[in-house]
């Protein structure tokens, strides 16, 4: 990939229609199930950490062997065709090639950032991803995205991203984290 990062990702194309999914668009629409990563905690992401994007077409539905609805992996909400989930990135939980059937669905899957400026991304993907025949996205490929992209940050990170935190993150995320309880409690 040549160019800037915006100019990289603006250029940036998949097949059959498949597209990053928006993390804070999935978030509003769904937002006692689907949470994403704070603003404060996307501020500090950095260089050699992992974080969660996925990849979807409204091309493809659900199959006629499949459920009619099918509940999310990642909020147990229903949905309406099942999302394939890598649990972690591959270089970090090597796992064996898995052989299932190439069927159209989304899928979540692991990057590795190399760069960031600004709101965009520069990572490089860390997993075998099951549907890369469709939207022909592969392990060890480059991907850029943006800050609203990002569905998580991995768990291996948790401890680098607050200790990089002024008191005004600090007290940030505790309300978040607070609100979140709440949310939680009700």
């Amino acid at each position: 990939m040549y160019g800037t990062l915006s100019e990289q990702f603006d250029s940036q194309r998949f097949p059959n229609d498949y597209q990053l999914v928006n993390g804070v668009v999935m978030h509003a629409e769904n937002p006692e199930n689907f949470h994403i990563p704070p603003d404060v905690i996307k501020r500090h992401i950095r260089p050699g950490q992992f974080v969660e994007l996925r990849i979807d077409s409204p091309r493809f539905f659900i199959h006629e062997d499949s459920p009619e609805k099918c509940s999310c992996p990642t909020c147990n909400g229903e949905m309406t065709k099942p999302i394939l989930r890598h649990d972690h990135p591959l270089s970090l939980m090597p796992m064996p090639q898995q052989n299932a059937p190439s069927r159209g669905w989304g899928e979540d899957f692991w990057v590795c950032i190399k760069e960031r400026s600004g709101r965009l991304f520069r990572g490089i993907v860390d997993n075998r991803l099951v549907e890369a025949r469709l939207h022909e996205l592969n392990q060890g490929d480059e991907i850029v995205f943006d800050v609203d992209h990002i569905l998580a940050v991995h768990d291996v990170h948790r401890q680098q991203l607050v200790v990089g935190m002024d008191v005004a993150d600090l007290k940030e995320l505790a309300k978040w984290v607070g609100q979140m309880r709440r949310h939680s409690n009700k």
